[in-house]
């Protein structure tokens, strides 16, 4: 080797010395060798149980950021980001934006994640991020309000009993109640004092005349989301009502805890003339008869006290209609411009269904040619196809009656989708099916597609729905029994015992 290449090599060995030694294990060089940065866009979050949180922030190194890492040992929580993989190469800054669920069931309170960013040459930094589960994303809702019409009649004392109750999931603050033209509610504010729920209740006088009221009613929760409802309050004379009600529940909380159903939808048979058809399980069952859904205020018909052969509309001194014979179903008719009511009583056997052969038998004749496929009978409840349906239990007193055995279980908020239909295993629609009259709130479960040749011929009812499935919404989270008898084609969904 001569002089000048000797002298050449070692001048560059401590270059190359350096190059070498400014590279990490995986062949990447070092640009400052300092550690790196990261700056979290909060340092707390508040989250609920089930719900999804996100983690933001900015890592940044110029020797190149490698991994980030997240991790919570009681949230199960432990998320490597490997930023070399997924781009095939460091970058020297990185947008974090990570989504994390946390369990529906979770019963803690407050979690630490720790978020750790390590660059190419082995240097981290952490920090750590409260998540805290008392965030509130919920509207508050009302358990208890008025109906959206609501008719007040005009006595010596016109009176009106506003009633609801509204609920929060974290914590309530205040309702206002507007009702303008009525001294003392022109946007009159009730505290509710952090509270989960709070109910109001208060006899208002109205003008003894003729006139409409708009009352509003608005629930505010302590993070200031709010719901509102809106109801129209008419004073008039007795008006004939198109829909009446039949409740045989005693409080006004169990008018408002169904989903549906109840009260019981019954017939309007003329002008002032009703007629209810009614199931009496056990005897001494009581009842009222009631044009609005929500409340036994302000019109309750029911037996008066001074003479018993006669109803009464006023709430404060209605008595209840006693049903005295269990297991039979009671017809009664009423007028109730004359205030008058006669009562009778039929057999299950008497009752007339339309459903189509026997419940549980082998006798869905597939393909209709006397028995080459036969499959057991049943219906149910079917939110998908007929392959796929939550068979009813027929009741062994009455075989008009069916219901779930097992509870559904329903989150607040839920949108439902059902009708009650046959079972099939190779999808045969609407060989026996019911649909409603109004899907959103729906009252009425009609026999569908009654032409088809199947129906039993003695059911003779005329058709009182469309092809429309039932979508309530649920206001309150829990257990549900889902009870339908055929022969009133009447459905409710109630809170499960």
């Amino acid at each position: 080797m001569n002089k000048r290449k000797f002298i050449f090599l070692m001048l560059c060995l401590p270059l190359i010395a350096f190059i070498t030694g400014c590279r990490d294990d995986d062949g990447f060089a070092d640009v400052d060798g300092q550690n790196p940065t990261l700056s979290l866009e909060t340092e707390q979050i508040r989250t609920a149980a089930g719900r999804q949180f996100t983690i933001k922030g900015t890592a940044t190194d110029r020797d190149g950021i490698a991994t980030i890492r997240l991790k919570c040992i009681e949230l199960y929580l432990d998320k490597t980001i490997n930023v070399i993989e997924i781009y095939e190469k460091p970058l020297e800054t990185y947008a974090l934006n990570f989504n994390f669920n946390s369990q529906p069931n979770e019963i803690g309170e407050r979690f630490t994640v720790e978020v750790t960013v390590t660059d190419v040459g082995g240097r981290s930094v952490s920090q750590e991020v409260l998540i805290t589960m008392d965030g509130d994303f919920e509207n508050p809702s009302f358990t208890v309000s008025p109906d959206r019409t609501v008719t007040v009649l005009m006595k010596s004392e016109t009176k009106f009993n506003l009633s609801f109750t509204a609920a929060d999931d974290r914590a309530l603050d205040y309702v206002i109640i507007d009702i303008p033209g009525i001294a003392g509610f022109d946007n009159r504010r009730e505290e509710a004092d952090g509270k989960r729920s709070f109910a109001f209740s208060e006899k208002i006088i109205l003008p003894n005349e003729t006139g409409v009221y708009e009352v509003t009613i608005t629930a505010v929760d302590r993070e200031g989301n709010e719901t509102a409802v809106n109801s129209t309050v008419s004073v008039s004379e007795m008006p004939d009502f198109t829909k009446m009600y039949l409740a045989d529940v005693a409080t006004i909380g169990e008018l408002n805890s169904d989903v549906f159903g109840v009260p019981v939808r019954i017939e309007r048979t003329g002008a002032y003339q009703y007629k209810a058809n009614y199931y009496c399980r056990e005897a001494g069952t009581e009842i009222f008869f009631l044009p609005q859904k929500s409340d036994f205020s302000p019109i309750c018909f029911g037996l008066d006290p001074e003479d018993a052969t006669r109803l009464t509309d006023d709430p404060e001194k209605a008595e209840p209609i006693v049903l005295d014979q269990a297991g039979v179903y009671y017809e009664i008719t009423f007028d109730i411009k004359e205030s008058t009511y006669e009562t009778g009583t039929y057999t299950v056997d008497e009752a007339v269904d339309p459903i189509p052969h026997a419940y549980g038998s082998n006798s869905l004749d597939t393909w209709n040619d006397g028995g080459t496929w036969l499959q057991e009978f049943y219906f149910g409840y079917m939110t998908g196809n007929p392959g796929e349906v939550r068979r009813f239990t027929q009741d062994k007193t009455n075989p008009h009656l069916f219901c779930l055995d097992d509870p559904l279980y329903l989150e607040a908020g839920t949108v439902m989708n059902f009708v009650i239909h046959n079972w099939h295993s190779n999808g045969w629609w609407n060989y026996c099916t019911w649909r409603v009259d109004n899907s959103e709130e729906p009252e009425i479960f009609g026999y569908y597609g009654k032409e088809a040749m199947y129906t039993n011929p003695a059911w003779t009812k005329p058709d009182q729905v469309g092809d429309n499935w039932a979508k309530p919404t649920v206001n309150v989270t829990g257990n549900y029994t889902l009870i339908f008898d055929a022969h009133l084609e009447r459905a409710k969904l109630v809170p499960a015992n």
